[in-house]
Parts: structure tokens; sequence; C-alpha cells
């Protein structure tokens, strides 16, 4: 048997390869975030599963199956973080950011939810979110919309479509709720079993079936928008018009509820077919109530959060340009004392210019064999050092990816050429 350990199902690594996809899509991001003069904010992995019991839900599938939960050894129950905004709240409040002034505030990092892991889904996933806290008119719900928008031109993701609902105040949700309740009752031999339960402790979650074979029953039933009060009505009729005056295409989907239980008002998603099943890409919405149920002032907000593993599914291969690959040398050193001669000239051609990586041959080995592993590192150049190349203060000059013999130059004018080579 083997003794090798590895990862944990769902949990993948990210390789040097896909990272700089990765780097690419995260700096473009952000650069859209500082746009709209979001500033970062980094909360713990680990909280309190006090703090995602209030805020989700005890009814929803994250908190009730998908949470990694534990008791740490003073027997407090603590989870990590399946979702970003319920962190960001208690960080907000904790530390008085919420009090009498507006944030805009984003944070990246892992979430964990114990699903079944398949394309575009996984048990360790990655979120950028964008949560803006303190504004009360619908501007903010239409800025969020836009940001995102302009976050895939910036990406050249094209295949991706915008659907919106509103769930109402709290007033609307509980007319809704009991309209909702005699619907499913009248069939409750067609719900499965979750949905049963969720009869009596959350109806509106049963929208949010993933079942197909409730489809027809729920395409049936009462929409939320034929139940919503003058408040919630005017809210969202100014956000559908200021969408349609910015040229933004969305869908109206009166079954879109989200999958978390803190949302009021506004829900979006943006959804894409190239993916499969996993077809959101990214979704949001506000939560005017959150802030105040977790012992805050009562303060409104609105947030999204963006899946980075299917964003970046969306992405095509980038040209060298947008991989941002630094210009990289390759040192081969062959002979006594070449070694250290090596590490010095690396140094300062990093002292020089640290847009250059500089790779050093450390093990030895033949010109030939030196000269194979600069070929497989991906470098550009190498740089040749030998016993006799010392003695005379020179170096040899070979460029790795364009067919060009090998020149000798001196050892003084080793900054000058490689600015050079690279600049033209």
């Amino acid at each position: 048997m083997s003794n090798q350990i590895k990862s944990i199902r769902g949990m993948p690594a990210l390789l040097p390869e896909e990272l700089v996809k990765w780097q690419f899509v995260e700096s473009k991001v952000k650069r859209v975030l500082q746009a709209y003069a979001f500033q970062e904010i980094r909360t713990p992995i680990v909280e309190r599963t006090e703090l995602f019991q209030r805020t989700i839900g005890q009814d929803t599938d994250v908190v009730a199956k998908e949470m990694y939960s534990f008791n740490d050894r003073k027997d407090q129950s603590l989870s990590l973080r399946p979702e970003a905004t319920a962190g960001v709240i208690r960080a907000g409040i904790e530390h008085g950011l919420f009090y009498n002034q507006t944030q805009k505030l984003w944070s990246m990092g892992p979430m964990y939810r114990y699903e079944r892991p398949q394309k575009g889904r996984y048990r360790q996933f990655h979120q950028i979110n964008m949560e803006a806290f303190g504004y009360q008119g619908p501007q903010i719900d239409l800025e969020m919309i836009l940001m995102t928008s302009r976050i895939w031109k910036a990406l050249k993701v094209n295949a991706i479509e915008l659907e919106i609902n509103s769930l109402g105040t709290s007033t609307s949700r509980q007319a809704y709720r009991k309209v909702l309740v005699e619907y499913f009752s009248d069939h409750k031999s067609d719900l499965d079993e979750d949905s049963t339960k969720r009869l009596v402790s959350n109806p509106m979650r049963i929208l949010d079936s993933k079942n197909p074979e409730m489809g027809n029953l729920i395409s049936n039933a009462p929409n939320i928008t034929d139940y919503l009060d003058t408040e919630s009505e005017d809210h969202f009729a100014t956000l559908t018009n200021s969408l349609e005056q910015h040229n933004i295409s969305f869908q109206l989907n009166p079954r879109l509820v989200r999958g978390l239980d803190y949302y009021t008002k506004t829900v979006f998603e943006w959804t894409t077919d190239q993916l499969g099943s996993q077809a959101t890409v990214c979704g949001g919405g506000r939560y005017d109530d959150l802030v105040k149920q977790l012992g805050g002032q009562d303060v409104c907000g609105v947030g999204c959060a963006i899946g980075f593993e299917r964003l970046t599914e969306l992405v095509e291969v980038l040209s060298k340009k947008e991989q941002n690959m630094q210009p990289k040398i390759y040192i081969v050193a062959v002979g006594d004392d070449t070694e250290l001669h090596a590490s010095l000239l690396a140094e300062k051609i990093r002292d020089t210019n640290e847009e250059y990586a500089v790779e050093i041959n450390m093990d030895g080995g033949s010109f030939k064999q030196q000269f194979r592993k600069a070929d497989k590192s991906g470098s550009e150049l190498a740089i040749v050092i030998g016993e006799e190349e010392i003695q005379q203060g020179n170096l040899g000059f070979k460029p790795l990816m364009i067919d060009q013999e090998q020149t000798t130059i001196k050892e003084e004018n080793l900054m000058q050429e490689i600015n050079r080579f690279f600049t033209e």
C-alpha cells in the first residue's frame, strides 16, 4: 500500500499554470472594484457557528447539511465559513464600520461547503465578495449590477445573462408566505421530503428546489411579485427602468429566491449555459435587516459574490501579454567556483531590475545538460558562466526561443545587453 497522502476530495490544489489565469482575472476584477471606490477587508475563515445559523438560516441546506463545523477545546462550536457576508458584517459591527457612515467593501478567499464535488462545484471554493452598507435606494443595487457587468467586459466574458427578482420587505413576504403555504398544502402529496419539511419552516425555500420532478409544481406557484408592497414595487420598478436606461439586458425570474435566508427586495444572478448544471457565476441582492439582526444599527446592505472557479472557466486562453509573464533568464554555470559567481550575478540582475525573473542552475551537470534544463524552464535567455569566462571577465549570451548563435559579451555590459534583448 502507498503511504502517499492525497488532498481532501473536492479541495484541489491550485497549480502554477492555473494561477497564471487566476492572477490575470484577479487583477482585472480589482481594477474594476477600485473604479467604484470599494476597499478591501479580510476576515477569518473560521467563525462561531452561531453567526451562520443566525444569518444564513437554520433551515437552509448550507447550515443544515453543508457546513464544516467542530468544537474547539473550550467546547465552542466553530465553522469554516460557507460564505463571506456574515463575517464581513460581524467585523463591521465589532469595529464600528457602520456607525453613521456608508461603506463599500470587497473581500476574496476560500469558502467551504460539504457538497458533492463536480465540475464548477467544490468543497473548498473561492469567491470575490462585494458588499455596500448604508445606501437606502435602488441606485446601489444598480451600481452593483453595473460593476459586475463591467467585470465581464474587462474579461471578455460574453456568454452570461442577468436574472433578477424582488423578494420584497418582511411585510411583503409574510403576505406571500401565507398564500404559498396554502398552495403547497393543496399539493402536499407532490412534495418531496425536503419540501415537506420546508413547508412548515420556510416555504419560500421550496421554490429553490433542484428536484426536477417538482418543476411543474413550482412553475405554477403564485409569484411573489404579485404580493409586493408599494415600497418594494417602487424600488424594483426604479431598478429595472435604470437597467434599461443603461442597456443592461435582464430577465425577470419570479422563482429566483437565492439559497440564503437574509435577502430582502432585490435579488439577482448572472448565469451561463457554458458550465453545465453549475450555471450561476455571480449572485447577490439586498439584505436590509441583517446588520440589525446581528446586533448592529439599522443599516441596509447589498452585496454579491462571484464564484472564482466558474469565472476563470469562462475566460479564454490568455495571450502572453495578458499572462503578464516576466522576462525570464537562466544562468548556466559549469566549472569550479562558478556557482558562487552565478549567485552574485543573479542578485546583480535582480537589484538592477526586479522585473526580470532569474533562475540559476544548482544541480551541476555539463553544458548540454544545463541547456536542456534552461529550455525546459521556459526562459528566453541564457547567461553562460565558465571558468574561462570568469578569468576573462566575459559571459556567454544565448537566446533560447529564437534561432540565434551564442555570443560573448563583457560582464560589465550585462544589464545593457539584457535590456536591449528584451526591448527589441
